[in-house]
């Protein structure tokens, strides 16, 4: 689970497939999964082609009134029921409401996420994208565990993203008390943290054959982005001065739909079996970046986001923090 597992599959498919395309074949029936922020954007998408292939899909919602007018559109055994990613009792909450229905757990896609927000603090003081992002889905994975080890095979995704490029954790100041914030910054470690959760979850969920991914969807535009204003967004280079998307966006850039298609190839791929706590991109398991290349800014994983030790350091912090929610 180190760097040196970080060896692309050439699995053959395009980065800009669909999620559809990327299940073909695959049958989900009975199997049951849970999709985090399953009703916008990616996650959206990945319940539909989920639902699509025969899963009975549960999605936590912190909107109802949304989340129901979106769900109401997919075809399949889709159910939801409330969760807030900044709230652990609601998380808890939603598990022990998912362990009433189910014994077994086959996919939990830890998709949903906040970006660049302003400064803010949830939970009991951690600072929001850590908390909503790491925190919050380190909870519900804890609590849904046991499920997750009774099925044959169970996967766990963790939506990571490049943005683990710009800060790997903060061991010394995680939620900002000392330094100033920085939107940026503190979006990259949630990043990372996601990430280096994949690995060291993976190891927990060998004995019962169990395995767990990490994954940069691509870049997309979803209402991810709802905090950045245009100005910023056009400085980045992601929209033209005309508010339109970019050039190097239309070239970049992904649909949901295919924004989704990494994320269900790593909760089905039978290449990925042996495979667990990998970091992977466009629907392959991603190489370690070169820090010479051109594109290292925009592709592969850095090797402080593969690293066992950060993994299990990060995992002992995050049970510490947790047990400071009682």
């Amino acid at each position: 689970m180190a760097a040196s597992d970080q060896q692309p599959t050439n699995a053959g498919f395009p980065a800009k497939t669909s999620a559809l395309d990327v299940l073909d074949g695959i049958d989900l029936s009975g199997k049951t999964a849970v999709v985090t922020g399953g009703y916008s954007g990616i996650g959206f998408e990945t319940v539909k082609a989920l639902a699509a292939k025969g899963a009975k899909v549960i999605v936590p919602v912190r909107s109802p009134q949304k989340a129901q007018d979106a769900l109401a559109q997919v075809n399949g055994d889709v159910t939801s029921a409330a969760m807030d990613l900044a709230d652990i009792t609601s998380v808890r909450r939603f598990a022990a409401d998912v362990l009433t229905q189910t014994d077994t757990l086959d996919l939990l896609i830890n998709n949903a996420g906040i970006m660049a927000c302003p400064e803010t603090r949830v939970g009991p003081g951690w600072e929001a994208q850590f908390g909503v992002c790491h925190m919050g889905h380190f909870a519900l994975t804890q609590d849904l565990m046991p499920a997750l080890q009774k099925a044959s095979g169970a996967r766990v995704v963790a939506l990571s993203s490049t943005g683990h490029k710009l800060s790997d954790i903060r061991w010394d100041d995680v939620h900002y008390t000392d330094e100033p914030y920085d939107k940026w910054q503190a979006y990259g470690q949630a990043k990372t943290a996601n990430a280096l959760f994949a690995n060291a979850l993976a190891r927990r969920l060998k004995d019962s054959g169990g395995h767990a991914f990490s994954v940069h969807p691509g870049g997309i535009f979803t209402p991810l982005q709802r905090h950045l204003p245009k100005e910023e967004m056009i400085a980045l280079g992601w929209l033209g001065a005309d508010g339109e998307p970019s050039e190097l966006a239309k070239q970049g850039f992904k649909t949901p739909e295919q924004g989704a298609s990494t994320t269900v190839w790593a909760a089905t791929a039978a290449v990925l079996d042996g495979k667990a706590g990998v970091y992977c991109e466009d629907c392959d398991v991603a190489a370690v970046t070169d820090p010479d290349s051109p594109t290292a800014r925009f592709s592969g994983v850095n090797a402080h986001a593969c690293d066992d030790d950060s993994a299990e350091r990060l995992w002992a912090l995050s049970q510490d923090l947790l047990a400071h929610t009682h």
